[in-house]
């Protein structure tokens, strides 16, 4: 509530003024703050109609700090003129004045002062003129004192572009009475209690008006990360689509199961250190499925199933090694070789959305740990055709319909492709994806049938949901960096499919 005083002298004022007051008027006549006015008059607008009050705007010409300081102690160009004695003045001794390389211009173009450069002792500034009028002066104290209706636009706009004057929009209420006006104030009550109820006296308060449509007391509640946010719109895609999600519980892997089952040669530069996190506690796995790993050999290093081979001294040592997984191929590696001990096989699509891990030097678009989409087909007969055709079906339902499509290289298929989207806003082509079809090398070996082909592709998690919530650096969307009020006030995701 505003300064009690205040609000009886204002409710005074508006009961003696005809057709009403304005609250600038008010705050002159009382010697206080525009703003503690303002203050009174919303506190009587919370009581209900007892004022009635219009806000107005206004604009008026005010000093700026340079202005003022000129209507006190005269122009820079009149201050040049009286610093400079009947017998002249050097002028680099004017230039270490303040106001002196500003008023030197505009008083040699006044003709005020002359410059004698060819003087003995240097250039040197003489008067031209015995005395002058500071018109600037005049003019300012004009504004300052209210009378600046007395100067013409020209005149104005002169000394604004010499940034004297600023021209200022002042907003106040006009204040009239309202249809419950009264001089006394009543305070009224918030809310209504029991006390009240049992002594009946709520029939002689009054009661504040409830705004039924003021918002409630946002209640506490957990907020989903933007990743989760779109990690769930992925999944619905691929759950509309008809595929199965795997289980992707498993962050660490042997590598047999995520690069040598993949048909990865163990000398792959992706296997090195500086790629790849080993474990050192377990640094080793013990359980294969043996006859399933002779075969994974004898294809690496002898070849098989029409293929030669990598021609290499295959050793269970170096597939033994554990590791954080590097892709969650080696989930669908391991769903895969279930597939094929089924008695009978039967088509099956399958996706995951899960946590993967690199030794990657960590940057703005990089981080050590990200999410992998996933997506594989497995069925009689696929082809190429039928890869393209389920990533327009894809990529259509993540609102993408421009793709393009180009050759790659990866060791596990062939033929393989990198996918490529239209972007808008950049106006060229940018990669969204990698695919590709499953090598015999890597198929027979589990024990699918010869006409079974698999095609799959994938893609990163976080890179859309930059490019979805308009994030630049990845180390603002995952780690110790995020802000947490992003998380609070980031929107729902929609995909436009």
């Amino acid at each position: 509530m505003a300064d009690a005083g205040v609000v009886e002298e204002l409710l005074r004022r508006v009961e003696r003024a005809d057709g009403g007051v304005d609250s600038l008027d008010v705050a002159s006549g009382l010697g206080e703050e525009h703003q503690l006015i303002v203050g009174a008059v919303k506190s009587l607008q919370a009581l209900g109609d007892v004022i009635s009050a219009e806000l107005r705007s206004s604009k008026h010409w005010a000093l700026t700090e340079e202005g003022a300081e000129i209507a006190e102690q005269g122009s820079h160009e009149a201050r040049v003129f009286r610093s400079v004695p009947s017998e002249g003045l050097a002028q680099a001794e004017l230039m270490k004045l303040s106001f002196g390389k500003i008023g030197f211009s505009k008083a040699m173009s006044n003709k005020w002062i002359r410059l004698d450069k060819a003087h003995e002792g240097g250039p040197r500034i003489f008067r031209t003129v015995e005395s002058i009028e500071d018109q600037v002066r005049e003019k300012l104290l004009l504004v300052q004192t209210g009378s600046s209706s007395e100067l013409e636009e020209k005149e104005k706009n002169e000394l604004k572009k010499r940034k004297l004057l600023s021209e200022v929009t002042v907003k106040s209420y006009w204040i009239t009475r309202g249809s419950s006006f009264s001089t006394t104030i009543t305070k009224q009550e918030a809310e209504l209690t029991p006390e009240m109820v049992a002594s009946g006296s709520w029939r002689e308060k009054k009661f504040k008006p409830y705004n039924f449509e003021a918002m409630g007391v946002a209640p506490d509640c957990g907020h989903l990360h933007p990743l989760l946010k779109v990690r769930t719109q992925f999944r619905q895609i691929f759950l509309e689509m008809g595929f199965t999600e795997m289980p992707t519980n498993n962050f660490i892997e042997s590598s047999f199961w995520n690069f040598d089952s993949l048909f990865q040669p163990q000398q792959h530069p992706a296997r090195d250190q500086h790629d790849t996190f080993f474990l050192a506690d377990p640094a080793l796995a013990h359980e294969f499925p043996q006859d399933y790993l002779d075969r994974v050999k004898r294809v690496h290093s002898e070849g098989g199933y029409g293929s030669q081979g990598y021609k290499y001294d295959w050793r269970i040592e170096e597939a033994q090694k554990n590791i954080l997984r590097t892709h969650t191929t080696a989930v669908s590696a391991r769903m895969l070789y279930k597939l094929a001990q089924q008695e009978k096989f039967t088509p099956v699509k399958y996706f995951s959305i899960d946590r993967v891990f690199r030794n990657e030097t960590l940057d703005a678009t990089h981080l050590a740990e990200f999410h992998q989409i996933e997506g594989v087909v497995a069925d009689y007969g696929l082809t190429l055709g039928d890869l393209m055709g389920v990533l327009h079906q894809f990529f259509t339902k993540l609102g993408i319909t421009k793709l393009r499509f180009k050759p790659a290289y990866n060791p596990y298929t062939e033929p393989s492709m990198e996918v490529f989207s239209y972007h808008e806003g950049l106006k060229k082509w940018v990669e969204v994806g990698n695919s590709g079809v499953f090598r015999p090398e890597m198929l027979l070996p589990m024990g699918l049938p010869e006409d079974v082909s698999v095609i799959a592709w994938g893609l990163s998690l976080e890179r859309p949901t930059m490019i979805k919530y308009g994030i630049n650096n990845i180390r603002e969307l995952v780690g110790h960096k995020v802000n947490l009020q992003m998380v609070y006030d980031s929107p729902i995701c929609r995909l436009d499919s």
